[in-house]
């Protein structure tokens, strides 16, 4: 019997670390002006590119339930066990559809909301698939996966807020009113919710949330296992807080580039920190 690992997409992680830990990933898909692509089909800059040259917002899809369960049938005996890990579902229908998929398989598959997406979702996949390649049971990764999703924080700041608008995910945070189009605002992912941390005209807004991150970290003794960076053309902005955040944590920080299904919703210029704390 062995354990097997799966999440979607919308996670970004280092292939590297896929294949090490043989990771299956299930890919969300993207439409823009009528064609579909699946998210492994374009590098984040070919999408970026298209999603600029299109009239209207590119329209992010769930897997369809029958694609999870072909996923688990053929990746699992039935005398193996899964564990599915995947974006938050207020964010995606995904884990609902994962949850459809796992009934229709007739395999072992438990399936988890991480709370989380990009990094804050990799932190979980990998290290339930790390001790999985350990031999722990279900029930001791389970536990592990619980503490990563308690000890993790999610922040993520967009420099337009026009593609949140256009896909309706405005409706989904707190304190923001569509007057403040042009503004940096800074959020954090938390309880399945976005909620506004921060506000203001120019990238001064992200400096002034890193410094008071990089002071509240100092300041609360907390240890941190692990910290990731993702972005959309913010590069810049993400070495910044690299350089910045790198003395609080031992591993090196990896600064990714996002997928597009974040992409689709955050717009070009947007970064997300994700802390991992022991």
């Amino acid at each position: 019997m062995a354990i097997k690992i799966v999440t979607d997409s919308s996670i970004t992680v280092e292939p590297e670390l896929v294949e090490k830990y043989d990771i299956t990933v299930v890919p969300l898909s993207v439409t823009i002006e009528g064609t579909t692509y699946l998210d492994s089909d374009l590098s984040l800059n070919a999408f970026v590119e298209k999603m600029k040259g299109s009239k209207a917002l590119p329209k992010t899809s769930q897997p369809p339930v029958g694609v999870f369960a072909e996923t688990y049938e053929k990746l699992a005996s039935t005398e193996d066990e899964i564990i599915s890990i995947h974006i938050t579902e207020s964010l995606s229908g995904t884990v609902q559809a994962a949850r459809q998929g796992a009934m229709l398989s007739g395999r072992n598959v438990t399936v988890l909301d991480s709370d989380f997406t990009d990094q804050g979702l990799k932190f979980q996949v990998i290290e339930a698939a790390r001790l999985a390649k350990e031999g722990l049971s279900k029930e001791e990764i389970l536990q592990s996966i619980n503490h990563v999703r308690e000890n993790t924080e999610l922040f993520i700041g967009i420099s337009t807020l026009e593609n949140l608008v256009k896909g309706g995910r405005v409706s989904r945070t707190k304190g923001i009113v569509g007057s403040l189009l042009h503004v940096r605002i800074v959020m954090e992912l938390k309880d399945r919710e976005l909620g506004v941390m921060m506000r203001g005209r120019g990238n001064k807004t992200f400096t002034k949330w890193l410094d008071e991150t990089v002071e509240h970290v100092a300041s609360s003794g907390r240890k941190i296992r692990e910290i990731g960076i993702s972005h959309v053309e913010a590069l810049d902005f993400s070495l910044k807080a690299k350089e910045a955040l790198q003395k609080f944590v031992e591993k090196p920080i990896s600064i990714l580039d996002t997928n597009s299904t974040i992409a689709t919703h955050t717009g070009p210029g947007a970064w997300a920190v994700m802390i991992d704390y022991e």
